[in-house]
């Protein structure tokens, strides 16, 4: 798409006007002083700029330097704002709905929901007090994230709810079609935080499971408890159904990382998140894999390993990263402008209201946390439990020494496996503290990014990977700061390599939970 002023449009064009043919077109847009015109098929109108499809390609027009003619125009003096929401139940039936209510009590307007035919849509009409007139419709689609990314692809969503990243081949697609990069920071952000945890009735005696045996489960490797620790009784297995984001967040998170490709046929597969906890919370040899949000009264088990570590899923340990499962819930929008209610909705997500609206959903908020040494249990014993014979009891005491006095922020850093590139949580922490910095959040404060590794290789070549790491994360929260103050914060780096590990280095889930960037404050 090509987004340019009406006076840029016209300059470049007006050589061209007189030769095009004649034919029918719904717009007509014409320059105030009368000596242009451009035809097209009007695409959208946000209030501000038309947005038409022209002999030239795809056109934005600054709609203050032109004047409207033909049957698609809109009405300039009662424009409503319409917006095509589409996507994972889970963020439709829930989150999204309550932050439009909260959105719109804050800044003057009143939000009705009108239920449609399809029990899978409806529409959010927003309505000024001042006057009683039609502001925006927000319409939502919730089917599943598939079907999403397949409405913004064909140009019938201009949001998608999302479960799970966008694929390589609809990252691809959405290119062709001129809607930019999706994984770029204005294509896309995390809205709120969730994580993949494995269910149990309260009656069942397992309280853990390692990652690699989860997985085995999930294929039908392994099928009876007795494997699990257990009794001698059948495992009944209950997933999300195939189609769902979370299914699919499931396959990418548990089966990949253990060279398994699908879930076993035997499982039964869930539409509903709550009728899948139900299930499970009756039965005592049920299995369930779900959403964190979505437990329900069931008992989420732990992720052991076999070196000693486990971790629970909770509200802190998915906000850090700790838990290896996290699932973050995405919106993805096209590169192109959105009606400017729609943009204030957007940047409303990310302000404090929105956050305590999702906690009170039952999801996790991103709001920044410090947590104090006292509070983080047994990182420090496990560091020296698990301490090689290459991590000095100098460099053990150097690590006490450099933390005791401040507090570790719940922003977490870390990157794709095999990769120096973010993940997508991480991309949107850096997005969250640069806005920090731009208002004063940590003013006179100083801020450490530290580089932790995995205990693959040499010790000393861990730590500086870990402290080019840092520094990177550090680099790239000051580059998004761009209307921070830097001289009033002290951002620096350091880096302890394999010296405080999160989980076991025997799988591929505790070496990537190792592999980490985090910022300590004081």
């Amino acid at each position: 798409m090509i987004r340019v002023s009406c006076a840029a449009v016209f300059a470049a064009l007006s050589i061209f006007a007189a030769t095009l043919p004649a034919r029918a077109q719904d717009v007509t847009l014409t320059s105030r002083d009368s000596a242009v015109e451009l035809s097209g098929t009007l695409l959208g109108f946000d209030g501000e700029f038309y947005r038409i499809e022209t002999d030239y390609g795809e056109l934005t027009v600054d709609g203050s330097g032109v004047l409207c003619a033909g049957p698609g125009c809109p009405n300039l003096q009662d424009f409503v704002a319409e917006l095509q929401i589409s996507g994972a139940p889970t963020l439709g039936a829930v989150v999204m709905p309550a932050l439009i209510e909260a959105f719109a009590q804050k800044n003057g307007y009143t939000a009705m929901r009108e239920d449609e035919s399809e029990p899978q849509q409806f529409t959010y009409v927003l309505t000024r007090n001042e006057d009683g007139k039609t502001a925006a419709r927000f319409f939502f689609r919730v089917g599943n994230t598939d079907e999403g990314f397949a409405d913004l692809l064909a140009d019938e969503a201009d949001i998608v709810m999302s479960l799970r990243e966008i694929r390589p081949k609809e990252r691809a697609r959405a290119r062709e079609l001129g809607l930019g990069d999706m994984t770029e920071a204005n294509r896309s952000r995390v809205l709120a935080l969730d994580a993949i945890v494995p269910v149990v009735s309260p009656s069942n005696p397992v309280r853990g499971i390692s990652p690699f045996r989860l997985a085995q489960v999930l294929a039908g490797r392994i099928t009876n408890w007795e494997d699990l620790g257990g009794p001698d009784v059948p495992i009944d297995l209950h997933v999300p159904s195939d189609e769902s984001g979370l299914a699919q967040a499931i396959a990418d998170q548990v089966l990949k990382p253990a060279n398994l490709n699908a879930m076993s046929q035997d499982a039964v597969r869930h539409h509903r998140p709550d009728a899948l906890a139900q299930s499970v919370a009756r039965d005592t040899f049920a299995l369930g894999l779900t959403s964190y949000a979505d437990r329900g009264t069931t008992q989420a088990l732990m992720l052991t390993g076999s070196c000693g570590f486990s971790m629970q899923a909770s509200r802190r340990t998915i906000k850090t990263e700790d838990y290896p499962l996290t699932a973050p819930m995405f919106l993805y929008f096209p590169a192109r402008r959105l009606p400017r209610i729609a943009r204030e909705f957007l940047a409303f997500t990310r302000g404090p209201a929105a956050q305590i609206v999702i906690r009170r959903s039952g999801f996790v908020d991103q709001t920044p946390e410090e947590i104090t040494v006292e509070e983080q249990g047994n990182r420090f014993a496990n560091a020296i439990a698990q301490a090689g014979g290459e991590i000095t009891l100098e460099e053990l005491q150097r690590m006490t020494a450099t933390f005791t006095p401040m507090a570790r922020l719940s922003t977490s850093f870390r990157f794709e496996a095999g990769s120096i590139r973010l993940d997508a949580q991480s991309r949107s922490n850096v997005q969250q503290l640069a806005r920090a910095l731009e208002v004063g959040q940590y003013d006179a404060r100083r801020l450490l990014f530290v580089g932790f590794s995995d205990g693959n290789g040499p010790a000393e070549a861990n730590r500086n990977i870990a402290l080019r790491r840092a520094e990177a994360v550090r680099r790239a929260v000051s580059e998004a700061a761009v209307a921070a103050n830097l001289d009033r914060v002290e951002l620096q780096v350091d880096a302890f390599g394999e010296a405080m590990p999160m989980a076991c280095d025997d799988s591929a889930w505790g070496r990537q939970a190792n592999r980490r960037v985090e910022v300590w404050v004081r």
